[in-house]
């Protein structure tokens, strides 16, 4: 059955994860999720409705694969977002690609990450590697309890990063040669990529 709901969470980017994580089991946050490999498609149609809908139709594979739609959302105080979401486990990855293929749709952006979750009281805390940085995000049923959840973890809550991950990396990629379509580990070659060239801020500098 597919589960819907209402996704809440605030992103931030880090210098140290591994300082991070290592406060989450200081906390002893339970690890529901070892570090593992995402593979993402992101599909729109050739009129690119769901992008200005704000809306994402997605296909994941980790160690299962996901089919994900997130409606439009709003942004609220500090940075939080809240939006509907609808995630379901799909049995085949291919078979589920063909599927939105045949349905008019097309992959306009790959991307991948390393991820590793920890659940932090009532809070799911993702560690993010990508290729241009590492990031934090906090997924909480309210606003006040990621904020909680932040405080524990040392993380400056006026540092919170109101984009997401396609929008940072579309807005580097023509700096550095890169399609901006393709935000693969490979791509990047072993460039390094500044908090400056980001337009963001570590939220755990101090």
């Amino acid at each position: 059955m597919a589960e819907t709901e209402r996704e809440i969470e605030v992103k931030f980017y880090v210098r140290h994860p591994g300082e991070v994580e290592l406060r989450l089991r200081e906390l002893k946050a339970q690890l529901i999720q070892p570090r593992t490999h995402e593979i993402n498609l992101r599909f729109d149609d050739l009129r690119n409705t769901l992008r200005n809908s704000f809306c994402v139709l997605r296909l994941r594979r980790d160690n299962q694969a996901r089919l994900t739609y997130k409606g439009a959302g709003t942004t609220e105080e500090g940075g939080i977002l809240n939006r509907r979401e609808i995630e379901f486990v799909v049995e085949d990855f291919e078979k589920a690609r063909e599927l939105l293929e045949a349905l008019g749709y097309r992959v306009v952006a790959f991307y991948e990450k390393f991820r590793a979750i920890y659940q932090l009281r009532e809070t799911l805390v993702m560690l993010d590697e990508l290729p241009f940085g590492c990031f934090v995000e906090i997924e909480g049923g309210d606003a006040e309890t990621i904020r909680a959840a932040a405080r524990l973890l040392g993380l400056e809550w006026s540092a919170a990063v109101q984009a997401g991950y396609l929008t940072l990396f579309e807005k580097v990629a023509p700096a550095f040669g890169l399609d901006s379509s393709q935000l693969s580990f490979s791509a990047f070659g072993g460039m390094r990529v500044t908090e400056e060239d980001l337009g963001v801020r570590a939220a755990d500098q101090n």
